[in-house]
């Protein structure tokens, strides 16, 4: 404990006492035809367009898909019914590049598409309400002036790089190398080396881990059940993966992962997407979670190079090792304010603050308890 935990005792005794947060893709709007992502309406159902104030929707038989607005406009109220309707869709490109300084998104929008809000560089911030369920592609990205962002306490389905380029993200990763929002994790771009993930993850997103050349081991924690599309995609020195509860891998979650050969999957999975090792040309071992049988059944591609030239090892014996619970330090198998005592007294030196699983307060993931780990693990509270 003492040669692994370095704690700055000296600047978190000031601290604690007076405290008692891929690639870019550039796409002239208006270029592609807008259409709905969710399925509130059929694929093929057709539209009527109008206008309300400076946008432009599409109404369909049940819902309203705000389309487009005015360049021009700054603040925007998006109404919360048109046409007697339910406005449920912010659709792909709707408001991108747009002048938007500030924008209030009603109640009732449950997905925002793809690039909906992207390069709007005015906008500052923004609320996302409860209704929200899914979050399309760069639906933010570059909006450099996005400093603050409200969010629902509900996982959300996020998409790829939501936040990219707003100085939201940045701040987010300067204050843990994992960026999370109420469960969901949204960011790994700054993480490095043997990553752990915690069991109060129960989701991540498309492309979290993306293009990260510097991890080299990820381990996913039962709670989460689906390893969305390119999650690692082209990290070129991951060599290790764990996925303890994963029934689902999704497109191109491991495409280009060449150094890939350690792979250990759970015994609930029952389908492998047909490009999920799309370009892996590495042998590996497999491990699978349970009998020979039972991978057999898994749906998966009969003919990808990737799952043929690997060794299988059945382990029909393996169970989940227990989950370590993030901020739980006295191992008492939940995280709460008696926890945020503890690390409390311990960074201000009470020799009789035992910590019994340090690691589950490294919210910074450096090896180092300080005061900035307190910082997150205060807001990780509040916000519970």
């Amino acid at each position: 404990m003492k040669n692994k935990v370095k704690a700055l005792k000296a600047t978190a005794l000031l601290a604690v006492a007076t405290l008692t947060t891929g690639i870019s893709v550039s796409i002239q709007r208006g270029v592609f035809v807008s259409a709905p992502l969710a399925a509130y309406a059929a694929d093929n159902d057709s539209y009527t367009e109008g206008k309300s104030g400076p946008l432009t929707y599409r109404k369909y038989s049940d819902h309203v898909e705000i389309s487009n607005c005015e360049m021009s406009a700054t603040s925007v109220e998006i109404p919360e019914s048109i046409e007697g309707l339910p406005v449920t869709v912010i659709g792909i490109y709707a408001f991108q590049i747009s002048s938007i300084k500030s924008v209030t998104i009603p109640n009732s929008v449950k997905e925002i598409g793809h690039y909906a809000f992207n390069n709007c560089s005015g906008l500052k911030s923004v609320t996302i309400p409860d209704s929200v369920e899914k979050v399309g592609i760069r639906a933010f990205e570059n909006c450099t002036s996005l400093e603050t962002v409200e969010f629902p306490d509900h996982i959300i389905e996020w998409n790829s790089k939501v936040f990219e380029g707003t100085p939201w993200i940045a701040s987010q990763r300067e204050k843990s190398p994992l960026v999370i929002v109420n469960g969901a994790l949204l960011d790994g771009d700054k993480c490095k080396g043997d990553v752990k993930l915690t069991s109060d993850i129960k989701y991540i997103a498309s492309g979290a881990f993306q293009r990260n050349m510097d991890i080299t081991s990820v381990v996913v924690p039962s709670s989460v059940t689906k390893l969305c599309d390119n999650v690692f995609f082209y990290c070129l020195n991951l060599t290790s993966v764990e996925l303890n509860g994963a029934t689902l891998i999704d497109s191109m979650a491991f495409c280009g992962c060449n150094k890939l050969t350690d792979l250990k999957l759970s015994g609930k999975l029952t389908s492998i997407d047909e490009r999920a090792f799309s370009d892996v040309t590495s042998n590996a071992t497999i491990t699978f979670y349970g009998s020979k049988e039972t991978w057999e059944k898994v749906d998966k591609p009969s003919d990808d190079p990737f799952l043929r030239n690997a060794k299988m090892i059945f382990d029909e014996n393996h169970t989940d090792p227990d989950e370590e619970i993030a901020g739980d330090l006295n191992m008492d198998g939940e995280f709460n304010v008696a926890d945020l005592l503890l690390f409390q007294k311990w960074l201000l030196g009470d020799k009789n603050a035992e910590l019994k699983n340090w690691k589950a307060a490294d919210y910074t993931k450096d090896e180092v308890l300080d005061v900035f780990d307190l910082v997150i693990m205060r807001k990780a509270i509040i916000d519970k």
